[in-house]
């Protein structure tokens, strides 16, 4: 759910005005595919790329090579779809500005490299090799309406905008440090060349922001808060504004109740690598899913003021609800960076997070982890919204209901079919054999453990009032522990 200012246009007013879905362009259509590839077994796994220092930034390359940004400026990659890493590669000496974009029109990919924290100069440096080598270019980044210089750093990765009358347009998060401080865009129309300024956001205070096109050509930007005007206004929402003018002008700006901006505290403790007068950078990436807004964020978790609990939050209608999330690590995590595979590439299916922090217990080192949409689906419900049922429809695994006995015929479903056992006509085979599937979630399975319940810290009641055991689905299937009085056993496994 969101809560918007009250001095700006009712969002209602934006959705009413432009609830049609823009002509797809040649953009759209090359570098967007369909969900299943992001579906299958859920999968998470994650490495540490860099030791000390700070700032990520993750993109796809238009090959599909995956690309780990790091202050020096560095970067490091992988051909093979985040599996395995190359050394790292000199970008530029200086600042991480954060925004880096890779232009899908022709491939190339800018890195913004400044001489010191801001405020300060910045060098646009280009690959034109999928980030093998780098090299400075002549790019002109003009002051905005107020005489303002945009400053990059920092800033989620960029977009090129691939829906509506701006395809092609090249778009990254800046800021203004001059007062009053606020958040803004800076966008290319010539492939890079030249960079002109937006209109500010709408909430002075920001900066550090994220961008997301989403299919009907609206442009979603996901803000930190850096300042508040008095102490009264302390929120942990997360500021958010819209535009639908290609990210020239932004309005609609509210506060998300739902997505937390950083450590939910705010005050006047400080606690390690933490301030609780304002928020954290987020992750903010849209799946390349035709006809989807399926849109992922992640950030810090916690209701006190330390920077813990890096999470990835999922919304399917364009950020209006976010109704999953599922925590990545538990310990030190700060600033942090989302992307997505490339359809018909080594990294489709995948989904990228780079953050600050991991198993070290410092946040001075660069963490990655690469999970799929089928993973993050079993975490947990934040009621805010529901799981369309088009999600997993997609998801077209098969399982098997089996029982050691048999007295419990084979039976095979898909995954988005399993709700409850009972809800699938199970009742009469549990008369005749007590050991049967109950689970109510998708991607989970309940083993009903008959008149001796299996111990297990999770139970659930049958609506009958019998007890039932989670197990996971495994590729041999699960089977209730031999030696249950009952001797029935019933599991899944891929069909």
């Amino acid at each position: 759910m969101k809560t918007r200012t009250t001095t700006l246009t009712s969002v209602v007013l934006l959705v009413a005005c432009g609830t049609g879905i823009a002509a797809e362009g040649k953009l759209a259509e090359k570098f967007e595919g369909k969900l299943k590839p992001f579906l299958g077994e859920p999968q998470l796994e994650m490495q540490q790329l860099f030791k000390g220092n700070r700032f990520p930034n993750v993109v796809a390359a238009v090959d599909g090579t995956v690309l780990a940004f790091w202050n020096g400026v560095k970067v490091r990659r992988s051909e093979d779809g985040g599996k395995t890493w190359g050394d790292d590669i000199l970008v530029g000496k200086g600042h991480m500005g954060g925004g880096v974009t890779v232009n899908e029109t022709n491939g190339d990919i800018f890195a913004f490299v400044g001489k010191k924290h801001p405020p300060t100069n910045v060098t646009v440096y280009r690959s034109q090799d999928h980030g093998k080598t780098w090299a400075a270019f002549d790019a002109e980044i003009k002051e905005d309406a107020r005489g303002n210089q945009p400053q990059m750093h920092m800033a989620e990765h960029g977009i090129t905008l691939r829906h509506g009358e701006h395809e092609g347009r090249l778009l990254r998060p800046s800021r203004v440090y001059n007062a009053p401080a606020d958040n803004s865009a800076i966008y290319s129309d010539d492939g890079g060349k030249t960079w002109v300024a937006s209109g500010p956001f709408p909430i002075m205070g920001t900066g550090e922001g994220a961008v997301a096109e989403l299919s009907n050509g609206h442009i979603y930007y996901s803000s930190r808060n850096h300042r508040f005007e008095k102490e009264a206004d302390f929120t942990h929402k997360r500021p958010f504004a819209w535009s639908t003018d290609g990210g020239a002008t932004w309005e609609d700006a509210g506060y998300d109740d739902e997505l937390p901006d950083g450590p939910r505290y705010r005050g006047n403790r400080r606690g390690f690598n933490f301030n609780g007068h304002f928020g954290m950078m987020c992750g903010l990436t849209r799946l390349p899913v035709e006809g989807r807004d399926i849109l992922l964020y992640s950030n810090a978790d916690t209701p006190d003021h330390n920077r813990v609990r890096m999470t990835v939050w999922a919304s399917f209608d364009g950020a209006k609800t976010w109704p999953v999330k599922r925590l990545v690590f538990d310990g030190p995590a700060a600033y942090s960076s989302l992307a997505a595979g490339r359809p018909g590439t080594p990294s489709e299916g995948w989904i990228y997070l780079q953050f600050e922090g991991g198993p070290s217990g410092s946040h001075s080192d660069g963490q990655l982890a690469r999970f799929n949409l089928s993973w993050l689906l079993e975490g947990g419900k934040t009621g805010d919204g529901q799981l369309p049922k088009w999600v997993r429809e997609d998801d077209d695994r098969s399982l098997s209901a089996f029982s050691r006995n048999g007295e419990v015929k084979v039976r095979s479903f898909r995954v988005h079919e399993l709700k409850s056992a009972w809800d699938l006509g199970w009742g009469r085979m549990a008369k005749m054999n007590p050991a049967l599937a109950c689970g109510p979630l998708p991607g989970l399975f309940h083993v009903f453990a008959g008149r001796r319940p299996a111990r297990s810290p999770s139970r659930v009641q049958h609506p009958g009032g019998r007890c039932c055991r989670e197990a996971r689905i495994g590729p041999r299937g699960h089977r209730s522990p031999s030696g249950q009085r009952n001797g029935c056993a019933v599991g899944m496994s891929p069909a």
